[in-house]
């Protein structure tokens, strides 16, 4: 069974580059993203994974701790971490689980016997400070994940898990929002005293205040 948004992400002690990780425990009261790649010294991954590192001051500023993946041995991943860094100009900062057992990949359904038995696909689980999952996808091992993508649904969730607001198509951070239905106008009134504009009764967008 696969896992489902809301489920409490499975734990796991995995080794890594950055020594053994027990995973609720490495989390702490972060958000993570778990993210696999299908197999160590590939062109996207090396790609990916340079990005990710770029990417830190983002994933810090969002309290979020990043974590990558593959069935490769760990041998291999310290070998590769100085290509990443010569080729994408940025050193692997975030640790990479070893998972040549695929104790981690078999537990989050990562492998796709369909799509190649023999490597994990491009999965990707964010978890909040609450070990829940909120967000999956699924990419084939050819296409290269949008981080910016990532980062911007994470912004969202940390968004709606404290306004009582829902974000639009192609929403980015500090754009209008939308009210959730479950408000109502007498409700809304004390919550967003700037106003709102009513598209239809179901459709009310307001610009939050900082």
């Amino acid at each position: 069974m696969s896992l489902q948004l809301g489920q409490i992400a499975p734990d796991f002690e995995q080794d890594s580059t950055e020594g053994p990780i027990r995973f609720h425990e490495w989390l702490g009261s972060s958000w993570g993203v778990l993210f696999s790649h299908p197999k160590n010294f590939t062109p996207v991954c090396t790609t990916e994974l340079g990005e990710v590192a770029r990417l830190k001051p983002e994933w810090d500023k969002r309290n979020v701790k990043v974590i990558g993946l593959s069935v490769d041995p760990l041998e291999a991943h310290s070998a590769w971490g100085v290509d990443i860094e010569e080729t994408q100009g940025h050193a692997l900062n975030f640790p990479l689980l070893a998972d040549a057992d695929r104790k981690v990949s078999e537990l989050y359904g990562m492998i796709h016997p369909q799509a190649d038995p023999t490597v994990t696909v491009r999965s990707v689980f964010v978890i909040d400070a609450n070990k829940k999952i909120r967000l999956t996808l699924t990419y084939p091992p050819s296409a290269g994940r949008n981080f910016s993508e990532i980062l911007r649904v994470i912004d969202s969730l940390q968004l709606t898990d404290r306004e009582k607001v829902s974000t639009p198509v192609n929403w980015e951070k500090g754009q209008p929002v939308i009210i959730a239905p479950s408000v109502s106008n007498e409700d809304a009134k004390e919550r967003y005293p700037q106003g709102w504009k009513e598209l239809r009764p179901y459709l009310r967008v307001v610009e939050l205040k900082d």
